[in-house]
């Protein structure tokens, strides 16, 4: 038997949540280390690699038996680290490619594609994932686990998700030598409205869909 599903039948809940712990402090430090822009040309790779593994810890989370919290009320965390500088750092190391269109729901009827930002998405994933992180350095163990589940099926997980599509994207584009020429019309303008971003996304697509139908 796995040890996904071992701890899916609810064994060791303080053990599971040390892995789980150990797991996204590693994902933590590694894309900080990455945002230093010390290897900029590796960025993407280790990005890649870095959300895979903490995808890892999202389905063992995904797994796992329903947490449900010991108090009714969240134990007050203080003042949230803030994750602006992680943002900024990653909006100019990836400047070219920031921007991608995420086309569907798999289980929703189609819709327009929506713009995300790579470097909104960890940053705000990095967010997630500490404020449960300091749950449980503080001891408060179900609520650090509750607390990751809760956020990997509404924010994390799917950002996570997203973010590692469009990673792999862009990589498969690089080793496959297919450049990616619909993305000069991507404009990555902070001042840009989100509709102005959904619209470009859209077109962006219309064109490799296009592209990809004269095959």
């Amino acid at each position: 038997m796995s040890d996904a599903t071992l701890h899916a039948l609810g064994q060791d809940p303080g053990d599971f949540a040390a892995s789980i712990a150990d797991q996204i402090e590693s994902f933590i430090v590694a894309v900080t280390e990455v945002a230093k822009g010390e290897d900029p040309d590796s960025a993407v790779p280790f990005l890649l690699l870095e959300v895979s593994q903490l995808l890892l810890a999202g389905g063992r989370l995904g797994a796992y038996q329903d947490v449900l919290p010991e108090e009714r009320y969240e134990p007050d965390l203080g003042p949230e680290p803030d994750v602006d500088d992680l943002r900024e750092r990653f909006a100019v190391m990836l400047e070219p490619v920031d921007v991608y269109s995420e086309v569907f729901d798999p289980y929703e009827p189609r819709k327009a594609p929506v713009a995300h930002r790579i470097s909104d998405d960890l940053a705000d994933v990095v967010a997630d994932l500490r404020h449960g992180l300091i749950h449980h350095q503080a001891g408060r163990i179900t609520e650090a686990l509750w607390w990751w589940q809760f956020s990997y099926f509404t924010n994390w997980g799917p950002t996570a998700s997203a973010t590692l599509r469009a990673l792999q994207s862009l990589i498969s584009h690089v080793r496959l030598n297919q450049p990616l020429a619909a993305l000069d019309g991507l404009d990555t303008d902070e001042d840009l409205t989100e509709e102005d971003l959904v619209e470009q996304a859209g077109q962006v697509m219309e064109q490799e869909l296009g592209r990809l139908g004269r095959k």
